[in-house]
């Protein structure tokens, strides 16, 4: 099970802030230059409609970055690493004032009837980045509940292309902010807004929202981020 390193870069109080092209080239720059790391995707704000939820601001930029195993992010997060690059004073004067957090999990996906997006080479796909602050009455009893059930929901979207279910790791990281502590971060991808905002419009959104009543005991924020979607490889 691969590691998946979370970044996000988040000022909730200023809905119109974004992060400008130079910002993003340096960040992505960085990233694509990390030793170990295997695959990486680059998150900016989206717009869609929930009919269950009022829109939140979601963070100006966030990635997650896989890398094979515990040992490899370790090395790219260490004193010496070249994610240490990320933290370098001003290297997103775009975002000044924005917060920092990490999370460090183990990934897993889950079967989608068509993997297979429909974009242009090149073009963004759409994430929906769901988190659950946690805790849960009974850990076991909740994970269980979600992998088991509210995956095999979320596989009945229409033109879903990857679901993405992420539970906390204690690897190491030497990077300065704060850690998130999220029980559980859910990705699903769809080939664009219009197309998540379908998917969030159709009856499968409903039995998601039945399921979700079936969850044993919580507590802790909830987010759901619309976010577009752009691989970065090494």
């Amino acid at each position: 099970m691969p590691i998946a390193w979370f970044i996000t870069v988040h000022n909730p109080d200023d809905a119109t802030l974004r992060a400008n092209a130079g910002d993003l080239a340096r960040f992505c720059k960085i990233l694509r230059r990390t030793p170990g790391l295997e695959r990486g995707v680059l998150f900016t704000p989206e717009r869609t409609h929930d009919p269950y939820l009022e829109a939140s601001v979601p963070p100006q930029l966030a990635a997650e970055l896989y890398f094979a195993n515990t040992a490899a992010f370790e090395s790219a997060a260490a004193a010496n690493g070249n994610l240490q690059r990320l933290a370098t004073p001003g290297l997103l004067p775009s975002l000044a004032g924005a917060t920092i957090h990490q999370q460090v999990m183990h990934a897993r996906r889950f079967p989608v009837p068509d993997a297979r997006p429909r974009n242009a080479p090149g073009q963004p796909t759409c994430s929906y980045l769901v988190g659950y602050e946690g805790p849960a009455d009974d850990l076991n009893a909740w994970l269980a509940h979600y992998v088991e059930h509210h995956t095999v929901i979320m596989a009945r979207f229409p033109d879903i292309r990857e679901i993405e279910v992420c539970t906390p790791s204690d690897a190491a990281s030497h990077l300065p902010w704060p850690r998130q502590t999220c029980m559980l971060r859910n990705r699903v991808v769809f080939d664009s807004a219009a197309a998540l905002a379908a998917a969030l419009a159709s009856p499968v959104r409903h039995e998601m929202r039945a399921d979700y009543a079936n969850f044993p005991p919580f507590s802790g924020e909830v987010f759901h981020y619309p976010m577009a979607t752009q691989v970065i490889s090494p």
